[in-house]
């Protein structure tokens, strides 16, 4: 008896993550993005970078062609959490219903959440650049050029 190399029960968290951005991707009519959407979406491309970078690492002794696939991968995630990093940025900030400022430490337990996706930002930061060029990094990403001030 064989099994299948994708057997029912590999990789359920996965899975699952999958089938709930394919929900959320169904779900959602066609809105405009909010800084909050974008946190969300930054913090799983973040996630999935990460992964991305495990696999590629444990895959590249043994299939070393495969291994510079998933380190192109890796490279161009990095492009789209950056490019989402900046479109967060360029959003504006909207008074919450209180009619305060939405970046108040004080009300937030875990700080602004403009200091959030930049630290998760600036942790991603240094795990791309041990492995890839300031000129791979700075690529334009299919004609796009980095609008924001922020330097990660």
């Amino acid at each position: 008896m064989t099994s299948t190399p994708y057997a029912a029960d590999a990789h359920p968290y996965l899975r699952a993550a999958s089938a709930r951005l394919r929900h959320h991707t169904r779900a959602t009519s066609a809105v405009a993005a909010d800084r909050v959407h974008l946190d969300v979406l930054h913090a799983h491309l973040t996630a999935l970078h990460h992964l991305i970078d495990q696999i590629g690492e444990a895959s590249r002794p043994a299939h070393p062609t495969a291994g510079r696939h998933l380190g192109t991968a890796h490279l161009r995630l990095w492009q789209a959490t950056a490019a989402v990093h900046d479109a967060f940025h360029l959003l504006p900030t909207a008074p919450d219903s209180t009619g305060g400022t939405p970046c108040e430490p004080e009300r937030l337990p875990e700080g602004p959440p403009v200091l959030t996706i930049c630290q998760r930002h600036l942790t991603s930061s240094h795990a791309i650049r041990r492995k890839t060029t300031p000129t791979d990094l700075n690529a334009p990403l299919h004609g796009h050029t980095r609008t924001t001030g922020c330097a990660i």
